[in-house]
């Protein structure tokens, strides 16, 4: 029996991973002056397809807690190489002071909490709700307490300790560079609008538009830059990722059929093989 018309979920998904493929490459290697910069530009499509990916799987899961584990204990085994680039794994950071920093798991796994939060309020759980919804989203700023007692305490070990539970266990969507903040944002957006595919993706566009621009008009000042088309175009380009709504606008409801584990282990595995890769051609370069 053929499928409907349009892109089902696996379908979205490879298209997405071919554009974080484009994206990483040229993020891995752009110190060699020979990958042009359209393969980040034409990446800032996957990120928002797993995204829409990310609130489909939510919401059409029979298994809630196990969809969010999957993500959350990728998330810590990355985050702990991350903290190991930072303390314990000098000598495999890039001469030029590189390593990887990709956490978009870390930051889909915060958004998958607070989604649960909000669907809690929908039942009228309130309670659960609540807290479940407003925890993770304030979490940075009890942690910056922590901080702030850890460094006028002299604390070295706690101060070791939150930083190793920021970057595993309890990630500060603040802290996440990849995704971060604007995720949970047009994450929360696009599940509000789940309702309707074309609200859903006129709420991705609109708060996409949002979060990148607004960030830019913010920092350019800051920064002592001016605001032109080039900054836009060629440096401050996030706002890219609004192109994604047509390849979702095709989304035809559909799951699809594909190993359902190939995303989950790929994400990883081409992030360290590319910066192996990075690394020992750093050496030579």
């Amino acid at each position: 029996m053929l499928g409907k018309k349009g892109l089902n979920n696996f379908d979205l998904k490879y298209f997405a991973l071919f554009f974080m493929v484009l994206d990483h490459i040229h993020y891995f290697f752009e110190f060699t002056g020979k990958i042009p910069l359209w393969f980040s530009q034409i990446g800032r499509l996957a990120a928002p397809l797993f995204l829409f990916c990310v609130i489909e799987g939510f919401v059409h899961t029979h298994n809630r807690k196990r969809y969010f584990l999957q993500m959350y204990s990728l998330s810590v085994g990355m985050g702990l190489v991350q903290f190991g680039f930072y303390n314990v794994l000098s000598e495999f950071v890039r001469k030029d002071g590189f390593f990887p920093q990709n956490m978009m798991l870390s930051s889909f796994a915060i958004l998958l909490v607070v989604l649960q939060g909000i669907a809690w309020l929908e039942e009228k759980k309130y309670l659960r709700g609540i807290v479940t919804t407003i925890l993770p989203i304030i979490l940075p700023w009890l942690f910056m307490s922590l901080y702030q007692m850890a460094s006028q305490s002299g604390n070295q070990w706690l101060s070791f300790s939150l930083s190793l539970i920021n970057f595993t266990i309890l990630p500060l969507h603040t802290t996440i560079s990849d995704g971060g903040t604007a995720t949970l944002i047009v994450g929360i957006v696009m599940y509000l609008c789940r309702k309707s595919l074309k609200r859903e993706v006129l709420g991705f566009v609109l708060a996409s538009l949002l979060v990148d621009l607004g960030r830019v008009f913010l920092l350019v000042p800051t920064m002592g830059l001016a605001l032109t088309p080039d900054l836009l175009l060629f440096k401050a380009f996030e706002w890219m990722e609004i192109f994604a709504a047509p390849f979702m606008l095709a989304y035809n409801g559909e799951r699809g059929r594909g190993p359902k584990w190939l995303f989950y282990i790929f994400y990883p595995a081409h992030i360290y093989l590319l910066y192996a890769l990075s690394f020992f051609l750093y050496k030579g370069w």
